[in-house]
């Protein structure tokens, strides 16, 4: 906690920010004490796999709180199968396919992931996490499994191209049939969950396009901040479309020689994740519950703020670009009940947006 305030010594606001987050999550704490103890131990692997996310969702009301957090674990589960690059692909294709057909299935777990993979733990206990998914209503689990099912799906078909090419994707439209697979649907299977219990939530069916936008928007921006992380890994998600007209293999972008190259192939990147921004936005406008509109908006809201620090940041081919905790402490109270009718009515009044393009100008964009 320590460095946290070190690393914004220089900007007093974050101080203030971060004293006043930290009495602010002491006063919220959730005592745990009374739950099970499959429960207690799914939101620990909540809190190990999801890192800050974990803190949003805590935030939201019980009945939301644990369709969100075992939703979030059953696709952690796959994802941490896809993300494992020791697995063959004629093992982990039909896994993925298969695995919705697992988290109903009591006492199931997975012991097969290779020892370095980070959330091998949760699978290696993932019968807790079948345990709560069961005390779920039906019609949640129902939703849970379609969602899981489709993603298994969209992640396999991409798993196999690799096995033809080192790159799977290659397209600006692969692209986003990627992100829709591993994010896209994560954004309507919230939408839907929430539609299932009464929560006050925009219609799925009518707002298809910007709720999917919101995931993909989401899944580019994690793509541009993992990239050294996934290309030590063996994973490569950024679209030979773009990169390709820059160098002739991904690799070469780290090269010092092509710094000019690479922050170009960088911006093209983050141009082409702003696009999703004004969805994002016009999505925000049509929550009336505050509750739901912290939880949606501080994610987009931090993403939106590690978009600007990754643009033309030459650091992004040597680690994840991340914001000072400090910053992040002062957006999440934009995004909380107190700030959140002021937020809406300056967005609604302005109907419309600002984004920052990667020639150093602004633009405005309508959100009619």
């Amino acid at each position: 906690m320590l460095s946290n305030f070190v690393e914004s010594i220089f900007y007093p606001s974050e101080l203030i920010a971060l004293v006043r987050y930290q009495l602010f999550r002491q006063s919220t704490i959730v005592d745990i004490s009374t739950w099970s103890k499959t429960k207690q131990r799914c939101y620990y692997f909540l809190k190990m796999t999801s890192g800050s996310f974990a803190a949003i969702i805590m935030d939201l009301d019980p009945k939301l709180r644990d369709l969100v957090c075992i939703f979030y674990l059953c696709l952690r589960g796959m994802d941490t199968i896809e993300d494992d690059m020791t697995l063959p692909t004629e093992k982990k294709a039909p896994l993925l396919r298969s695995f919705y057909k697992n988290i109903n299935q009591k006492g199931w777990t997975f012991t097969e992931n290779g020892p370095d993979e980070k959330d091998r733990q949760l699978l290696v206990e993932f019968d807790v996490v079948i345990e709560e998914f069961l005390l779920l209503p039906e019609e949640c689990q129902a939703i849970i499994i379609n969602i899981t099912k489709q993603m298994g799906n969209g992640m396999a078909d991409f798993v196999s191209i690799s096995t033809r090419d080192k790159y799977n994707i290659i397209t600006l439209k692969d692209f986003d049939k990627y992100c829709y697979y591993v994010a896209g649907l994560v954004g309507i299977g919230i939408s839907d969950l929430f539609n299932s219990v009464g929560a006050t939530i925009p219609d799925t069916t009518k707002n298809l396009d910007i709720i999917i936008s919101m995931g993909i928007f989401l899944q580019k921006l994690n793509i541009l901040r993992d990239f050294v992380e996934d290309l030590n890994e063996n994973r490569r998600f950024w679209p030979k479309e773009i990169w390709y007209q820059y160098v002739s293999e991904i690799e070469e972008l780290i090269l010092v020689e092509n710094k000019e190259k690479a922050l170009n192939c960088l911006s093209a990147l983050v141009l082409n994740t702003l696009l999703h921004v004004p969805d994002c936005l016009n999505y925000l406008i049509l929550l009336d519950d505050p509750d739901i509109f912290s939880f949606a908006a501080t994610p987009l809201v931090m993403g939106y703020s590690t978009l600007a620090s990754t643009f033309k940041n030459y650091d992004s081919y040597s680690k994840v670009i991340k914001i000072r905790k400090g910053e992040g402490a002062k957006l999440f109270f934009r995004c909380t009940n107190s700030n959140y009718s002021t937020s809406l009515y300056n967005y609604r009044e302005s109907q419309a947006i600002f984004i920052f393009i990667p020639n150093g100008s602004f633009s405005r964009i309508s959100s009619q």
